[in-house]
């Protein structure tokens, strides 16, 4: 079913792309029912919308049929959210989302591979976290900036996602109770996201019984625009190869960066050896 939902959704993007007229900063979309190319619990795209129609990031919402596909478009703007994530010497990564599909995808890849936990690492408004616990999956949000834990604080009414305001390398992870977490990293390697992954991985390689169950997901990019790796997996292979990782599956999914892209952003997801 991800293999299928992410294949349907990145077509459903690129669909939305050819036609889409609009002029706001970001930009995505969520079908309205479940159907034979989104076969999703009807209650939890309702969430999906909910979280959406409730975040201040987006400022305007309209139905549209695209590509035989019934679906709202949310248009948003983020630039105050953005410049406060900057400002702080510790930031690592600024804040872009992804979709919120793409986040829901991501999530249902972590409960379909009997991970106990999402830890959604520079979380931003907290989506994946909220997508892990609608989805039945203990899910904790960890953002350095208050600005966005305040914002995801408000969104929080029926769906606790558990936001924490700290920097994710040096949080107390043994605060948790994990057993099988999986861990999303917030940011490109070549943005940031390569120094919060180290972070992370150093904090909790105290526990080496943890650490033999961590799961972990990368946002990685095919972009030329950024360095390249020489081990490759959308600049993630070195840190993989030289932390005794090895390759679960990588997922192409759209995000708000990767909007006016040919290539999706590619999330790379690792266990360990």
């Amino acid at each position: 079913m991800i293999n299928k939902l992410a294949k349907n959704l990145v077509n459903l993007k690129k669909e939305f792309v050819l036609n889409y007229d609009g002029t706001s900063q970001i930009q995505e979309i969520i079908p309205t029912s479940k159907s034979e190319l989104f076969p999703i619990d009807q209650d939890e795209l309702n969430l999906l919308h909910d979280f959406a129609t409730k975040n201040p990031i987006y400022y305007n919402s309209f139905e549209k049929i695209i590509a035989g596909t019934s679906c709202v478009v949310y248009e948003g703007d983020i630039n105050k959210y953005w410049l406060n994530s900057i400002q702080h010497t510790s930031s690592h990564a600024p804040f872009s989302p992804t979709w919120i599909m793409s986040g829901y995808v991501m999530s249902l890849f972590a409960k379909e591979n009997g991970y106990s936990q999402i830890i959604d690492i520079g979380s931003g408004d907290g989506r994946i976290a909220y997508c892990g616990k609608i989805l039945g999956v203990e899910s904790y949000s960890i953002e350095l900036d208050n600005m966005l834990v305040d914002l995801q604080k408000s969104l929080t009414t029926n769906v606790n996602f558990n936001p924490n305001c700290s920097d994710a390398t040096q949080f107390d992870y043994s605060s948790l109770n994990l057993t099988k977490p999986l861990f999303f990293i917030g940011g490109l390697a070549q943005m940031g996201g390569l120094e919060l992954a180290m972070g992370v991985l150093n904090k909790i390689s105290v526990d080496p019984g943890l650490l033999t169950n961590v799961g972990w997901a990368f946002a990685g990019t095919l972009s030329k625009k950024y360095h390249t790796d020489p081990k490759n997996m959308a600049g993630w292979g070195s840190f993989i190869e030289n932390n005794d990782l090895q390759l679960i599956q990588n997922i192409s999914l759209p995000t708000a960066w990767s909007f006016n892209e040919s290539d999706e952003t590619q999330y790379v997801f690792a266990k360990p050896l």
